[in-house]
């Protein structure tokens, strides 16, 4: 159940019908709303358009402002920045959200900002995903479920990355990039291409190594399926026969019985805006 709670002027409130709990240092508005068993730790600072779910824990010196949703049992660790402006020199203060979901980590120094009205107006992230210490989520990007972003991740404006994804440390995505399932960045990589599902990719420009194999297993994705995903992967970007789009269409028939497999071909037949990662070789 929400509460609308204000700081108080003692050491720490406690209150034994919500568990709320609050230090008397925190700065938290009187319009929030706070949902049972909710910790506020010292030095917080929680504005009016905040809603913390059920089990949300404030550690320290955590600041969440702006129209700002945050899901059950979250964890935020001590100087996060969480639903400022954007950095969009188009920003001119219009309506600006975050929603993020249930059971997630955000470690020391993140920064998620809001959406614009030149995206989408939110920023989304998912659940059960581990945002490490200093990772960025800039305006309007759509964060899927169970995402891991190492220590100075950053997202550009509008990207998408879908579930299962891991970003190696010090990786940067460019703006409009969609990462698809159950890839994995490798560290100190540069992501300027649009990534297909269930791929391996690294490199000063992100390149694809392969499939994901060890990920795919770790989740328990059949044998089957990840040989089948080796084969396309081949297919696509190995080889040189015919152009890539005539590639593409050629996997589709060959494993159109492939869930997998057409997953990658509707990712590729689904590309707007930016290039797509291609090969090493």
């Amino acid at each position: 159940m929400m509460k609308m709670m204000e700081a108080h002027n003692k050491d720490e409130v406690d209150m034994p019908v919500t568990g709320i709990s609050i230090h008397s240092t925190a700065i938290v508005s009187s319009k929030a709303l706070l949902g049972d068993g909710v910790k506020i730790g010292p030095y917080c600072v929680v504005g009016e358009n905040v809603i913390l779910g059920s089990g949300v824990e404030l550690s320290s010196h955590v600041n969440i402002d702006g129209i700002t949703e945050i899901g059950d049992n979250t964890k935020i660790f001590p100087f996060a920045s969480i639903g400022c402006p954007p950095q969009d020199l188009k920003y001119r203060g219009e309506e600006s959200r975050v929603k993020i979901g249930v059971n997630n980590t955000i470690r020391e120094h993140v920064t998620i900002h809001g959406g614009t009205k030149m995206g989408r107006t939110e920023t989304v992230i998912g659940n059960n995903c581990l945002l490490m210490v200093a990772s960025h989520i800039a305006h309007d990007c759509v964060v899927g479920d169970n995402v891991i972003m190492s220590n100075n991740a950053t997202l550009g404006g509008h990207v998408v990355v879908e579930d299962h994804v891991v970003i190696g440390g010090l990786s940067a995505v460019h703006q409009f990039v969609r990462i698809g399932r159950y890839t994995i960045v490798g560290g100190v990589t540069g992501v300027v291409a649009d990534i297909v599902p269930y791929a391996s990719v690294a490199g000063d420009r992100a390149k694809i190594l392969g499939v994901n194999t060890r990920g795919l297993k770790r989740h328990g994705i059949k044998n089957d399926d990840i040989v089948a995903l080796h084969q396309a992967f081949e297919m696509l970007f190995k080889h040189s026969d015919g152009s890539f789009i005539s590639r593409v269409e050629k996997v589709a028939v060959e494993y159109k019985e492939i869930d997998r497999v057409m997953e990658v071909v509707e990712f590729l037949r689904n590309n707007k805006i930016r290039p797509i990662c291609t090969s090493f070789k």
